[in-house]
């Protein structure tokens, strides 16, 4: 062996456990220094963004679409997608909206069947994506069609009209409310309570994906679905679970758009299902399973709430955010792609 391979072998492992590729290996860093940096960028360019009521502001936007993106990150780890996740919120808000006030159910009861089948929904897209063996980008956008002409088509029957009114007008609509749609003023801001939702929810998917035998499972099936089954992981128990936290997570965000206005359109959420799969991706999940996180996850969401209103803040032509959704996208993809290769590279 020459003294240049020695010395290679000797400064190997050094360099693979220096504390920077450490860092730059964690899935969400490229998340945190673009949502820093946007953050920099609004506060500077706009003075009402970092005040109190401009914060409450875009916490509330970044906020619902940071549950259904740390949902959709598991599922992505996992290493499937569910399109019909986004109208699933519009879905299990109309069906209060109609169990309620087209034939006066108890709204807390109301609220536990909305649960109830999108939890059914969730299950029956997980079961459908493992017993046929087909691609779950095809299921679930079959169940994304299914459910946005549900959505307009039983509204406008029972209704007649596209939308769902007077819910604070249903008895019990006010024990209700502040669970979902509560808020408080603080120095000209307003907070809702869903920015609470969105942190617990954030910690909780963290702690199930790092501290659990459940969040090593995720992991299993989205890098080596074959290799997970041979040493005994419950793949189809996993991924059912996975295709109903994301429907669970779309009741949640309806349940909060619902009380938080006290109406809904039937078209709530249909298309918004890009954008969370886009936070998802921002925050370090990778299109080919196996890796990401949940943290990454609701600064990618943090990202394009603070992108949405600072352009609004700024007065710029908002249809601009849909080009920066797809630079973001672009971005993420290839600081992915090249933390990914030169991590492989390292080990």
């Amino acid at each position: 062996m020459t003294t240049t391979d020695i010395l290679t072998v000797a400064t190997r492992p050094r360099l693979e456990n220096h504390p920077l590729r450490r860092l730059l290996s964690r899935p969400e860093i490229g998340a945190l220094v673009a949502a820093l940096a946007v953050m920099i960028f609004f506060s500077v360019y706009t003075t009402s963004f970092m005040s109190l009521a401009g914060a409450g502001v875009w916490l509330e936007s970044a906020s619902t679409f940071g549950i259904m993106a740390v949902a959709v990150a598991l599922l992505m780890i996992g290493g499937e997608f569910d399109l019909s996740a986004g109208v699933m919120t519009g879905f299990s808000a109309l069906i209060v909206g109609v169990l309620t006030t087209g034939y006066g159910l108890n709204i807390w009861v109301a609220a536990l069947v909305s649960l109830v089948i999108a939890l059914g929904v969730g299950a029956l897209n997980g079961w459908m994506v493992m017993r046929t063996g087909l691609p779950s980008f095809i299921i679930t956008l079959a169940t994304m069609f299914i459910l946005a002409g549900m959505n307009l088509a039983v509204t406008k029957l029972v209704t007649g009209q596209v939308a769902i009114q007077g819910m604070r007008q249903v008895p019990f609509y006010d024990t209700i409310q502040p669970l979902f749609g509560a808020s408080l003023s603080i120095g000209g801001g307003t907070f809702y309570v869903s920015v609470l939702w969105w942190i617990v929810i954030t910690g909780l998917a963290t702690w199930v994906l790092l501290r659990t035998r459940s969040g090593n499972w995720i992991f299993a099936v989205g890098g080596q679905v074959n290799s997970a089954r041979q040493v005994g992981v419950p793949v189809m128990t996993t991924k059912i679970a996975l295709f109903m936290t994301t429907a669970g997570a779309g009741w949640l965000v309806g349940m909060i758009s619902l009380f938080r206005t006290s109406t809904v359109q039937a078209n709530t959420g249909f298309g918004q299902e890009f954008i969370y799969i886009i936070c998802a991706v921002v925050g370090g999940c990778l299109m080919t399973g196996g890796f990401g996180s949940a943290i990454g996850a609701a600064l990618g969401a943090l990202i394009y709430g603070m992108v949405f209103q600072g352009i609004t803040f700024a007065q710029w032509d908002t249809n601009w955010l849909r080009t920066f959704l797809g630079v973001m996208l672009l971005f993420a993809v290839l600081l992915n792609h090249y933390v990914r290769t030169r991590g492989g590279a390292a080990r």
